[in-house]
């Protein structure tokens, strides 16, 4: 699954990056497997749906120009940008049926989802796909929606550095490229104190959930993990086969036993054949498999 605004044929960017609060993971995408992170000073981002994210805008520009050599050659070295889960909401919409005209669907997406969301959707970027369904079923529409004024201040310190980032996700959908997509599976990734939750019946996706915990500890993220397999229990009538973790660390070794045992799945890290996982990078890695694939 892709949910990249790019056109269909195009080559990939030259470059991807991906933001977290601790810093920017970056590399070539001809060089999927040299994959960088350049730390940012504390309180320079601070992830939120309804604020600005970027405290501290000239550390940031400072940093993102350092990452690439410039190229008088290449003003605009066209780029994949990766934004935290946290600044943007991403949910599962089903539907009996689903028009064929965009601007229908948009109606239609807008207002089963504009209560759900603390921001306005005026000032939003709303972006919807409709997933592959059997004859009769129901559709299930992936919708990603964020403020516009967050999206362009991330942006704006890549456009100074002569990239045009032509390309933007989020780190859980992008990480979702990493999942071999099998019965049902449950991905979570942390990072920082952010549990993005997905829920995947093969390859479609039936839900997305992304909460900020008090902390990152095992009794918190059960109170999570919890109620996301009494979804799936009650939807899918059946419990996932395996749940993946991503950027748990230390902690998703040493309680996965527990976890394991508490919910009664299978308990694995996501690998990737690009490099060593983590919160900050699984968004950047995802993408890469994603061109690989």
């Amino acid at each position: 699954m892709s949910f990249l605004n790019t056109l269909l044929g195009d080559p990939p960017p030259a470059w991807a990056f991906e933001i977290s609060e601790t810093g920017i993971a970056f590399g070539r995408t001809a060089m999927p497997g040299e994959v960088s992170f350049r730390p940012l000073p504390e309180g320079a981002i601070s992830v939120s749906p309804l604020r600005d994210n970027v405290q501290l805008p000239d550390v940031l520009a400072r940093e993102v120009a350092a990452l690439a050599p410039s190229d008088p050659r290449h003003h605009h070295r066209r780029a994949a940008l990766i934004l935290p889960d946290y600044c943007a909401r991403t949910a599962v919409l089903d539907f009996d049926a689903f028009p064929a005209n965009h601007d229908e669907q948009r109606a239609l997406v807008s207002f089963r989802i504009k209560k759900t969301v603390p921001f306005d959707l005026e000032s939003a970027i709303v972006v919807h796909y409709a997933q592959p369904a059997a004859p009769g079923e129901k559709i299930d529409v992936v919708v990603a929606l964020v403020p516009q004024e967050i999206v362009i201040r991330y942006e704006a310190p890549f456009r100074a550095a002569g990239f045009q980032p032509g390309e933007v996700t989020t780190s859980a959908l992008a990480a979702l490229h990493m999942v071999k997509p099998e019965g049902i599976t449950m991905l979570a990734k942390l990072a920082g104190q952010t549990l993005s939750v997905m829920v995947l019946l093969g390859s479609t996706l039936k839900l997305a959930r992304c909460v900020e915990l008090p902390e990152a500890t095992s009794a918190e993220i059960l109170s999570v993990f919890h109620p996301s397999i009494a979804y799936i229990e009650d939807e899918l009538h059946a419990r996932p086969e395996k749940l993946l973790l991503c950027g748990f660390g230390r902690l998703g070794d040493e309680e996965a036993p527990l976890w394991r045992s508490e919910l009664g799945v299978e308990v694995e890290p996501v690998r990737s054949r690009y490099g060593n996982l983590s919160g900050t990078n699984a968004g950047l890695l995802g993408y890469m498999e994603s061109l690989a694939a």
